[in-house]
């Protein structure tokens, strides 16, 4: 048995931060929260993401796992107004998913969750880090963008750097210690990463506080940041472009 209801913000964060990296991910409920783990086709970026049953108005949970379109999701969500209530059931018996906003019923079947196995958290070890206001980085992101596909990460002691050289335009943005809330890294770093896929993180930072990057010299980038009042926390992994993947 399955009934939960969360207000719209908290669902649409939900389902359009899983959206940047998959079509299709296993919704894990269980008695204290929602857990979900999911990995691009590719292999190039992971989400590992925790919702504590708190965050939700409603939370009528047996142990279910629950495998969905997030395109789907995102349209029907999309269709409720802010504050609105998105209620989502699960029948064992008819195994059958329902959807609820106010007078609309969306029915759907599940996905197969045998072709939905959630990846293994990578064990890594990242030297440096900074945490930075989660609109600062949106914008940079968002400008980033405009003169190429492949952003440059550098961070030293006291600064922190977006750098996108393209073939005829070239955008820098750069922090002081001063500017970010934390920074942590003892030895300079520089790392590069596709914009393909941190892009469409900007729109979910825009209305996250803080978010914290780690990473190093050619190494995987790690993305870290709390929603809903700190019910919900997300971790983000990015592959990096190293010489050779070009």
């Amino acid at each position: 048995m399955l009934n939960v209801t969360a207000r719209q913000e908290l669902m649409r964060t939900i389902v359009d931060t899983l959206g940047v990296v998959v079509e299709e991910a296993r919704l894990d409920f269980g008695e204290n929260g929602l857990s979900v783990r999911v990995v691009d086709p590719s292999h190039v970026a992971m989400i590992k993401m925790e919702v504590d049953s708190a965050a939700f108005d409603g939370w009528e949970v047996d142990e279910t796992k629950l495998g969905l379109e997030m395109r789907k999701l995102k349209e029907i969500v999309g269709i409720a107004g802010a504050g609105d209530m998105v209620e989502l059931a699960y029948n064992d018996e008819s195994g059958q998913a329902t959807i609820n906003i106010g007078r609309i019923d969306l029915n759907l079947r599940p996905l197969d969750n045998s072709t939905l196995n959630p990846p293994k958290e990578p064990a890594i070890d990242l030297p440096c880090g900074v945490t930075i206001a989660g609109s600062e980085l949106a914008q940079a992101l968002r400008a980033a963008k405009m003169a190429g596909d492949l952003v440059n990460l550098s961070i030293t002691d006291s600064s922190f750097a977006v750098n996108v050289k393209g073939s005829t335009d070239e955008v820098n943005v750069e922090f002081s210690k001063d500017e970010l809330t934390a920074i942590d890294c003892s030895d300079a770093a520089r790392s590069q990463y596709s914009l393909t896929y941190l892009t469409p993180m900007a729109k979910i930072f825009h209305g996250i506080e803080n978010v914290n990057l780690r990473f190093g010299e050619n190494l995987p980038l790690k993305l870290t940041f709390d929603f809903s009042d700190g019910a919900g926390h997300v971790e983000y992994f990015l592959a990096p472009r190293v010489e050779g993947d070009f």
